[in-house]
């Protein structure tokens, strides 16, 4: 019988002057500290590592991000852990994710009754809660300790530990009794945790970015670097008089105003209902202002947010012996990461990581001696659509490598019309090109639209829904969650606007199909994303993962592993559908476009 991994909880701070460590570690089972240091050597941390791994790999134990960048920094990557915040957000569907709020979650306390650190005044009620306690009176955490107060000492450190744990069990008695509904939801919480470390990881490690490149870029796109706010606003206007000298002679026009760009357009003859840039790629014959407006756009977009202040903003020198030359070109473009955007479980980056514009991805280089190996995964949402509704017929259409090529000739339609009517499934559109195939596609593969239906339907009536890997997905009004923005927002007692209730129930049902499918992708690619984290985390390869975007994986790793990389890329989506539970037995294919490239641009 497989034996437990031991339960360590670990809390790591820097000290005030930030050039020293301090690190506790605790015994989930006896509640004593089996190791500790005030002036910690990160090689100290690996070795103690090591050791406590010897026979059995534990299960560190944490409150949040701070801890896993703590670690991420010191180069220590645990295999397995359990991240108090993210089990929080997926058990609870709850966005919002403090060590106050986990708390009070976690003792049933009521949130909306969580202190605040507010700086004392002549009206504040005298408080005589011992500031050394970190728990009040009322239940709550004090909040100087939930803000930072729980780093400021070795003791703190210590009882900040045993906090840890009393969540740690009622979170895994939460999840103990959600798992005969949801099966999967001991892994889903385990790879949900090691996600977050991933996160932070991503974070550290950066994204090689070669600042010569991108500055070229932007000379080309934008013009060169303004020395000066005079040769900014110079170059702003040049970029204007680049569309304005196109239009009649007459009032001046704002382009960054929506409703100033139609009246420019309609003084050049050319009427649009609105000015996106779809409706006015159709339009370039219509005028000759209208090419150089899309072409403003874009220099604008890349300007204002992916400019050289972006640059300056986001990427960091890397100190390496590289050379003067390369060491002064070579950068990390860093973000704040997080492993869960809420409701679709997707991990998510700022700094522009997500929609870097693909004119700008030729500097993202890997450096000397490296190369990326990119995977992308290839048709995930309907793969994982039959594994969850457990389709034997659509699961049978996955065993291509292009599955809509299988279901649009059961439908008897073009490619092309299929796959709308599958995406079109998932997403609630009903109507258009589709709407025909979509009717075919109830009729040849009930049990997938019936599962997709039955969501839309919960998500409807304002029921909550959970993944099938046991991420809660609000759709109730009066809460945290997703539903918020759809809900109505009709008092009680006053007329409520039939058509528009319908309205905003439609949007529910359609948010809610949606995010079955969404969230349990992001939990496949999870899965995927830390076996290939967990396989080549090795001496051998030395290969880091540093972007995961959507569906797709960049590792960067030396020239001499980028085959090892490639292979156990390949290997672990094999491993990952057996191991996810939703696709174990489902028969269900899932396949990934894998290639060697020196830059993101190269990417096919």
């Amino acid at each position: 019988m497989a034996v437990a991994p031991p339960l360590i909880a670990v809390a790591i701070a820097r000290t005030t002057d930030d050039e020293r460590w301090t690190a506790v570690v605790t015994d989930a089972e006896s509640r004593d500290d089996v190791w500790w240091a005030t002036d910690l050597d990160p090689a100290e941390l690996v070795r103690h590592l090591g050791t406590v791994e010897r026979d059995r790999t534990p299960r560190w134990v944490w409150w949040g991000h701070d801890t896993a960048r703590a670690l991420a920094h010191l180069d220590v990557r645990p295999m397995r852990c359990w991240d108090l915040a993210a089990v929080h957000r997926l058990l609870h569907g709850d966005w919002r994710a403090n060590a106050a709020r986990v708390w009070a979650r976690a003792n049933d306390l009521d949130s909306s009754s969580i202190p605040e650190l507010r700086p004392p005044d002549l009206f504040s009620a005298a408080d005589d809660h011992d500031p050394e306690q970190p728990v009040r009176a009322d239940g709550h955490l004090d909040p100087a300790w939930a803000e930072g107060g729980w780093s400021e000492s070795p003791a703190r450190l210590r009882r900040w530990n045993l906090l840890a744990l009393d969540v740690l069990d009622r979170q895994r008695s939460l999840a103990d009794a959600l798992a005969s509904e949801r099966p999967a939801i001991s892994s889903t919480l385990q790879a949900e945790s090691t996600a977050a470390m991933l996160a932070a990881e991503l974070e550290v490690e950066g994204l090689p970015f070669d600042r010569e490149v991108g500055e070229r870029i932007l000379t080309d796109l934008v013009g060169p670097r303004p020395r000066s706010a005079a040769e900014e606003v110079e170059s702003v206007a040049q970029r204007d008089e680049s569309v304005l000298r196109h239009v009649p002679d007459g009032p001046s026009y704002d382009l960054r105003s929506p409703e100033q760009v139609k009246s420019m357009l309609r003084r050049c003859g050319v009427e649009v209902p609105d000015t996106r840039s779809w409706r006015l790629e159709r339009l370039v014959d219509a005028h000759p202002v209208v090419q150089p407006l899309l072409d403003w756009r874009k220099a604008e977009r890349m300007a204002t947010t992916f400019g050289y202040g972006w640059i300056d903003e986001h990427v960091e020198p890397v100190g390496s012996n590289l050379g003067a030359d390369l060491a002064a070109s070579r950068g990390r473009l860093r973000g704040r990461w997080s492993s869960s955007d809420g409701a679709a479980g997707r991990m998510t980056a700022t700094a522009g990581l997500h929609n870097m514009p693909a004119e700008i991805r030729p500097a993202v280089e890997a450096e000397p001696g490296h190369r990326f190996v990119r995977a992308d995964l290839g048709q995930i949402e309907p793969r994982i659509l039959a594994a969850v509704a457990r389709d034997a017929d659509l699961a049978r259409a996955t065993q291509d490598d292009d599955m809509y090529a299988p279901v649009a000739a059961r439908l008897r339609v073009d490619r092309e019309i299929a796959k709308v009517a599958v995406l079109g499934a998932m997403y609630g559109q009903t109507t258009g090109v589709g709407a025909e195939a979509l009717r075919g596609l109830e009729r040849e593969y009930p049990t997938a639209m019936g599962f997709l239906a039955d969501a839309d339907r919960a998500a409807q009536g304002g029921n909550d829904l959970r993944t099938v890997g046991g991420r809660l997905v609000r759709m109730s009004s009066g809460t945290d969650g997703a539903a918020g923005a759809l809900s109505s927002t009709g008092s009680l007692g006053a007329a409520v606007d039939d058509g528009a209730d319908r309205s905003r129930a439609a949007a529910r049902g359609r948010y809610g199909r949606n995010a079955m499918i969404q969230g349990a992708a992001a939990e496949f690619f999870k899965v995927w994303a830390l076996l290939v984290r967990a396989r080549t985390a090795t001496a051998a390869t030395d290969a880091r993962i540093v972007l995961c975007l959507h569906d797709e994986l960049l590792v960067h790793a030396p020239d001499d592993a980028v085959e090892t990389v490639r292979a156990a890329i390949d290997d672990a989506l094999v491993e990952a559908a057996a191991r996810w539970s939703p696709a174990a037995g489902s028969g269900v294919r899932f396949v990934a476009d894998t290639s060697i490239i020196r830059r993101w641009s190269d990417a096919k």
